[in-house]
């Protein structure tokens, strides 16, 4: 496979390039004020082997295009798959019309001039993997069968699965702005499913990254997967309790998560978050920073602009515990009266802050506690600030498990959770778009019996 996108895709970057500002022009042949536009190709592989034979296998290959024109504070957008010319004129056209019916906005248009990248660094975004079916379905069967090997309680499977995907998107507007990268994503991943006389549990592992060199072996991958599953059984309700809850950091970054949901300008200028108005307001302890830094180097969330060409920059969302700024989009931003924070399209690679140790560092010092390990359900409202998820996990005495625990339910006020935050694990999870290591709460509710 060759490192040229070109041989990939059938389209070269120069050719996106040339659509956007063939579509541009004829928007503001068409009367257009303003327009931005957005092209996309890209491949992708998957694999998934079960009980050692192929369940699925999947080729992708995607292509897209995105115009959105301006007439005065009128919006219209409209989008195809199909990028021939006469395609992309109908799409501006359609564009166009939608645009004359559409309300008056004020607060729509591009994000302003001088806010566009003019200096769009390499990434390492962009790592091809010349993996062929062959191999895919080698390392999924391989992952699988180490997995099932590791004890002979482990007797079913849901599978590894075995992806990777390349893509290449260019994005243009009439403020003289045409940028785009390539980038790639890679994961392996397997479900195993083990029983005794106690019952029956399941639990996973995966691996995933931009640099395939970077992932975790597939033997690795299934032993992981294996262990997990294996230590899940015998679990057993525990009483209704108040106690200490620490989550690894594959689920302390939901966490986080409930945090930006709730900082978004969508749920600021819609009065529909329970943190309105909270710049400057202490959110957390005054132990935990968070920053977001778009540019490091083959991160997942890195990227040099968001999606409407403003360039990214390193930024302090919360020091010493008190919360800096919202995460904007122009639109939002403008509801808001404040700039754009360069998040259209999401946030790019927020890290927490920690203190020194890992998971088990932390549970050593919990005392008495839950350890989470699977969360369920979507009982969180980031309107009035209420968590209430089911979860399974361990029991922890003395900073030792003692059991595995399931069918509870671990709930509290968000504002509580986040102020109750006691340690920041060293055990940073980079596999998204959140870094962060494990978090202790110093108490939740914990629904059981």
């Amino acid at each position: 496979m060759s490192n040229d996108p070109a041989f990939e895709f059938g389209l070269q970057r120069s050719d996106l390039e040339s659509m956007i500002e063939e579509a541009l022009a004829q928007a503001r042949r068409h009367g257009a004020v303003h327009a931005q536009a957005a092209a996309s190709v890209g491949t992708g592989l998957s694999v998934t082997v079960r009980h050692g034979d192929v369940e699925t296998l999947s080729y992708q290959r995607d292509r897209g295009f995105t115009v959105t024109v301006f007439f005065g504070a009128r919006k219209g957008s409209a989008s195809s798959s199909d990028l021939t010319a006469g395609a992309l004129g109908e799409t501006v056209e359609k564009a166009c019309s939608i645009a004359r019916f559409t309300a008056e906005d004020d607060c729509a248009g591009l994000a302003d001039a001088d806010l566009m990248a003019t200096d769009v660094p390499d990434l390492e975004l962009d790592h091809p993997w010349a993996l062929s079916p062959e191999t895919a379905i080698d390392l999924a069967t391989e992952c699988e069968r180490v997995g099932l090997g590791v004890d002979k309680r482990i007797d079913n499977s849901e599978g590894a699965t075995v992806s990777s995907s390349r893509g290449l998107r260019v994005y243009g507007n009439t403020h003289g702005f045409v940028g785009g990268y390539g980038s790639t994503s890679h994961s392996l991943s397997c479900v195993l499913v083990a029983e005794d006389d106690g019952g029956m549990e399941r639990d996973y592992w995966y691996t995933s990254g931009r640099d395939p060199a970077a992932l975790e072996s597939a033997e690795a991958v299934g032993r992981q997967a294996a262990q997990r599953t294996i230590r899940r059984l015998g679990a057993r309700k525990i009483s209704t309790r108040h106690a200490p809850v620490l989550f690894p950091p594959e689920l302390a970054r939901g966490i986080i998560g409930h945090f930006i949901a709730a900082i978004r300008g969508t749920a600021q200028y819609r009065q529909a978050s329970f943190l309105l108005d909270a710049v400057g307001q202490q959110v957390f302890p005054d132990f935990l920073n968070i920053d977001e830094r778009p540019h490091i180097p083959c991160a997942m969330a890195s990227a040099p602009f968001d999606d409407e060409g403003v360039a990214t920059r390193d930024r302090c969302l919360v020091r010493d515990g008190c919360m800096q700024g919202y995460v904007l989009s122009s639109y939002s931003a403008r509801k808001l009266g404040l700039p754009t924070t360069g998040n259209a399209g999401g946030i790019h690679n927020l890290v927490v802050s920690h203190g020194e140790g890992g998971l088990d560092t932390l549970r050593t010092g919990m005392g008495s506690g839950f350890l989470v390990n699977e969360l369920m359900g979507q009982g969180v409202n980031t309107v009035t600030g209420d968590y209430s998820r089911g979860a399974a996990g361990f029991w922890v005495e003395d900073g030792e498990i003692q059991h595995p625990v399931n069918e509870v339910t671990i709930a509290g006020r968000m504002p509580e959770m986040f102020a109750g935050i006691q340690r920041v694990g060293d055990d940073v999870d980079t596999r998204g778009a959140i870094r962060t290591g494990s978090i202790l709460i110093g108490e939740m509710m914990i629904a059981g019996d």
